[in-house]
């Protein structure tokens, strides 16, 4: 099957291209970029289109496998129909299966993207037997997480990330001990650091420090919500000095002023009101019995101990430092997307087409800098040599959109909504969506390093 995609406009930052230029496809890769019209059996005609690399989400959380032993695709679905045609899952520490096992049933089931994952640290921490998050580990169970994990590894993930927010009893010791695994592959380290706001700083250091001592590469994961209370200018100045001395560490960002997590979640310890400077109202609920209200101290209290999974949203965010993130050139996005029963932040639906409905068309910066930040950065640091560019050789995953009329559609108290401009979805290339409609949910395998 040979396929032509003319009259578009080829946007892709990985081979410094922004042109009127022709793709065709053969063979679930890139056979010729032509400013010619070459024969083939299917023509696709994306005039006033951007054609791109496919979307890599390099921070998401993936879906859940049932009892069937098979995924159960819900933010996947949300994913490819945002243009991302792969994920990097298992981020902040979690995971929720083992990853190189759901690598294996993507290979087997086929599902709506690409899929890479990481080693979640806290959950192979639980899996050893170390179940307080607030406590130390102790050697027998570092020895059998180490173990678990290396194993794991080798089986082709990504790298390892850290919630070390989430699992204040981790130390320096286990730190090192457990990134050390990906020094074998060269693989990468993300983390959801230990604090943020005023903390943030100190925060960093801790891991970044730890990436540095390894020499391995590292990604701060999701700076809106970690360094969007006041303390983003400095921040990003802190990273560009590590990346100054040799560190490769870059950042993601979602393109939201509200960040998402669990109600029981450590991020609402005591003292969490007066770090933001904000009150319970701040606070909605997303599901349960209180879903699509404000919490009050009662609500708030109740919901943390009867339902302490329950997802929320927190509107404390400023808008001027998630604005700053997406200028640096060494942030990236990432949509830390969760889902949970088809509840959650509408960035798991939303957060590519905003980019660029929120930021290109209010000229907040480039459509090639969006891209860039969509597809050739995340691919490098991923070690992805094939995805996020659409030179000769490379694997036929692309989106084409109307620059004018993409945009997120998805909402907090609607949060599955699909996007609107995006004219097709191609992975392999076959298409996977075509104006917002799932046409084929089994094109996306595993992607191992």
């Amino acid at each position: 099957m040979k396929t032509l995609i003319r009259n578009g406009l080829l946007i892709d930052p990985a081979n410094r291209t922004e042109a009127k230029l022709n793709l065709v496809l053969e063979n679930g890769k890139v056979s010729m970029v032509t400013a010619g019209e070459p024969e083939a059996d299917e023509v696709i005609d994306a005039s006033g289109m951007v054609v791109a690399p496919g979307f890599l989400d390099i921070h998401m959380h993936e879906d859940p496998v049932g009892e069937d032993g098979k995924i159960k695709p819900c933010i996947y679905n949300t994913m490819v129909r945002m243009g991302v045609t792969t994920v990097l899952a298992g981020n902040c520490g979690e995971n929720k299966y083992h990853p190189a096992d759901q690598l294996d049933i993507a290979d087997r089931d086929g599902i709506p993207v690409n899929l890479a994952m990481l080693a979640g640290h806290g959950w192979f921490r639980q899996q050893a037997g170390a179940t307080d998050k607030y406590a130390k580990i102790t050697p027998e169970q570092l020895g059998t997480m180490k173990e678990e994990m290396r194993k794991a590894l080798d089986r082709g993930l990504a790298g390892i990330s850290f919630g070390i927010r989430y699992i204040p009893g981790i130390t320096k010791e286990e730190l090192l001990e457990t990134a050390e695994l990906c020094k074998k592959d060269d693989k990468m380290l993300a983390a959801h650091i230990r604090d943020d706001a005023a903390y943030v700083f100190d925060a960093a250091r801790e891991f970044l420090d730890a990436a540095k001592e390894l020499g391995l590469s590292a990604e701060v994961s999701h700076i809106g919500s970690m360094a969007g209370f006041g303390q983003m200018k400095e921040f990003l100045r802190m990273v560009d000095e590590y990346r100054m001395n040799g560190l490769r560490v870059t950042c993601d960002c979602y393109p939201y002023y509200a960040f998402c997590t669990g109600i029981g979640e450590t991020t609402y310890d005591d003292g969490f009101l007066e770090r933001y400077q904000t009150d319970y109202s701040s606070i909605e609920m997303c599901e349960g019995k209180y879903k699509g209200q404000r919490c009050t101290k009662e609500i708030f209290d109740e919901m943390r101990r009867d339902d302490p999974e329950a997802l929320t949203v927190c509107y404390v965010m400023k808008k001027e430092d998630v604005d700053l993130a997406f200028h640096d050139p060494g942030v990236m996005l990432g949509s830390d997307g969760t889902l949970d029963d088809g509840q959650g932040h509408p960035r798991a639906a939303g957060a590519f087409p905003r980019l660029i409905a929120e930021f290109v068309r209010a000229g907040k910066i480039s459509m090639y800098e969006a891209i860039n930040k969509m597809t050739a950065m995340p691919a490098e640091k991923i070690g992805l040599k094939s995805k996020g560019r659409l030179s000769v050789g490379a694997d036929a995953d692309l989106v084409i959109f109307d620059p004018e009329t993409i945009a997120d559609s998805a909402t907090f108290a609607e949060p599955l909504l699909p996007p609107v401009g995006i004219e097709r979805v191609m992975i392999g290339g076959k298409t996977a969506v075509l104006r917002g409609e799932i046409v084929d949910g089994r094109l996306g395998r595993s992607v191992r390093k």
